[in-house]
């Protein structure tokens, strides 16, 4: 079967044929959302949150939104700027340590890596891409190729909106002529994009794309049916809400009991409805005097109005009871107490795996030994990355097709090598360097406690080994360092060498010497019966070794 690639037509080998003809009665399992229908079908998707319906391209709306709210703008802060840091020259390098290639090919992938970098102008916009993927939970960037000229590589990466495409995979089956089972033969995948987004009525007049022609990169969280993508903030919608209900209905108690109001119950006697209720409102406009001060002017002016919620009740009685009375209602005792608003707050925290120790404004950042470092915040480093290794796919899928247009390497060697290169994320998190440099330090210290049993207990490579836990090739690598560096007469050991061998003994310097070389050019009278007197008492000295001076 032919292969699309920007519009070319490439066929596949006949070994490659071989390898695509292996069939299962097991469907693959795929982990990028795609759509999976047959030919001609409807390409909407929706999944059920809190009991209504809502499609993908409002999902991501959703958790626009939720990314706009303040606790958990800074929960993403937080995660983000662990994630990219923008401080160093490149905030991303690849490493190719474990490639059996030669240093030309090495030095050819490293510069299309960076060559990619450029076009996705990462050293400036690092930060955005990697938060609207971890926001949205996908990212999509379309391929821009000369056709004319397909060995310049890309040319351009556009982002499009995750809520105008949507990936189509339809299936390949065919049913076994002997056992009638329906096997897996294959998928034909494509994207399919309009401009004012996928739903089940727009998708039959969208545009169909190519599937090299789209770099995708979701964050491989499947809601249970493996059949819609998850974003990162899926499971902070129920906290967030549960926080914005409670705060609100916090505000609203606090203002319904923060005044403490009075009671008027009126004795209206025998009269009949109506005039109860003029009289008690006649009771109302006498007694009441609402004193107003007016900020823009400065004056106190009696401002009569209707009553409200916060202020004094006025309520008839009947003859019979007691009469006129005044008491007065309480205001709130407990308003104060946040301690149900704040327990939302960590619960929302810990649904973003943020530490919760960050939020309080009291805990200070302590640069302190690793055995200081909670849990989470070790939790937390983890979690960073697993976000890190995930978003590495987008620099995989852009240097495929990259190396692939350029001629380096073919997509078969490609996914030989894709295991052996790895990237190195600039990183500013100080616990990691900490943890580091004091598992070395309690290294060192064990290696030197046990350096007095070398050879009589244990062997110099058990101690590099299972010690200073060294590897062959660290072990290997070691040797011939400080094999070079004998052998260099420029090295700082060798000059520390020469040094002792060049210094004069103490005993071989007499008197004569010392005041050969430290005697002045032009010396006064007093000056020269001075070092005459010197002279004379360390010839005494070398005389008598033995004596006390």
């Amino acid at each position: 079967m032919a292969v699309e690639l920007f519009g070319f037509k490439i066929e596949k080998s006949n070994q490659e044929q071989q390898e695509k003809n292996v069939k299962s009665f097991v469907a693959p399992n795929f982990e990028d959302g795609a759509v999976e229908v047959a030919a001609g079908g409807v390409y909407g998707t929706y999944v059920d949150l809190e009991g209504s319906a809502k499609s993908e391209g409002e999902l991501v709306t959703r958790y626009r939104e939720m990314s706009m709210q303040p606790e958990c703008d800074s929960a993403i802060e937080d995660i983000v700027n662990e994630s990219i840091v923008l401080d160093n020259e490149n905030p991303i390098d690849i490493v190719l340590d474990d490639l059996e290639y030669s240093v030309s090919f090495k030095n050819k992938v490293r510069e299309e890596f960076y060559n990619v970098l450029k076009l996705l102008d990462f050293n400036n916009q690092g930060y955005d891409i990697f938060k609207q993927w971890y926001v949205d939970g996908r990212l999509y960037y379309h391929i821009l190729v000369n056709e004319s000229k397909p060995r310049n590589g890309i040319q351009e990466l556009r982002k499009i909106d995750p809520r105008k495409i949507k990936k189509i995979r339809e299936k390949i089956t065919e049913t076994h002529p002997r056992t009638r089972v329906t096997v897996e033969k294959g998928f034909n995948e494509y994207y399919i994009y309009h401009p004012k987004g996928i739903t089940s009525s727009g998708a039959q007049n969208a545009v169909k794309i190519a599937k090299d022609s789209i770099c995708h990169v979701t964050s491989g969280i499947n809601d249970p049916s493996n059949k819609i993508v998850l974003g990162y903030l899926n499971k902070a919608i129920k906290p967030l809400n549960q926080l914005r209900m409670l705060e609100d209905a916090t505000v609203i108690y606090r203002l319904s009991r923060a005044p403490e109001r009075r009671i008027f119950y009126i004795d209206v006697g025998n009269l009949p409805k109506m005039k109860a209720e003029q009289y008690l409102q006649d009771m109302m406009t006498k007694h009441k005097n609402r004193l107003v001060y007016d900020a823009s002017t400065g004056e106190v002016r009696d401002d009569r109005k209707f009553m409200t919620m916060l202020e004094d009740f006025w309520l008839p009685r009947r003859e019979g009871g007691r009469g006129t009375e005044i008491t007065t209602l309480p205001g709130g005792q407990n308003l104060g107490e946040m301690d149900d608003v704040d327990y939302f707050r960590r619960k929302l925290y810990k649904s973003l795996n943020v530490p919760v120790t960050r939020m309080e404004a009291e805990n200070q950042f302590n640069l302190g030994r690793s055995t200081e470092i909670t849990r989470d915040e070790l939790k937390f480093s983890k979690f960073i990355k697993r976000l890190r290794n995930r978003f590495s796919h987008l620099f995989d899928n852009l240097l495929e097709i990259q190396l692939v247009l350029k001629g380096v390497i073919s997509r078969k060697d490609w996914k030989k090598i894709r295991e052996d290169i790895y990237y190195e994320f600039a990183h500013d998190n100080y616990f990691a360097e900490l943890k580091e440099a004091e598992v070395l330090r309690e290294r060192l210290s064990l290696a030197n406690e046990i350096d007095g049993f070398v050879g009589k207990y244990y062997s110099m490579a058990w101690v590099r080994k299972n010690i200073l836990q060294m590897s062959e090739e660290d072990i290997e690598e070691m040797d011939k360092e400080i094999k070079e560096e004998s052998d260099d007469p420029d090295s700082p050991m060798n000059d520390d060498e020469d040094n002792n061998q060049d210094d004069t003994p103490m005993e071989s310097i007499n008197a004569n010497t010392v005041i050969e070389e430290f005697q002045p050019i032009e010396m006064s009278e007093e000056d020269k019966k001075l070092v005459s007197k010197m002279t004379s008492l360390l010839e005494n000295i070398e005389m008598n070794d033995d004596e006390e001076v």
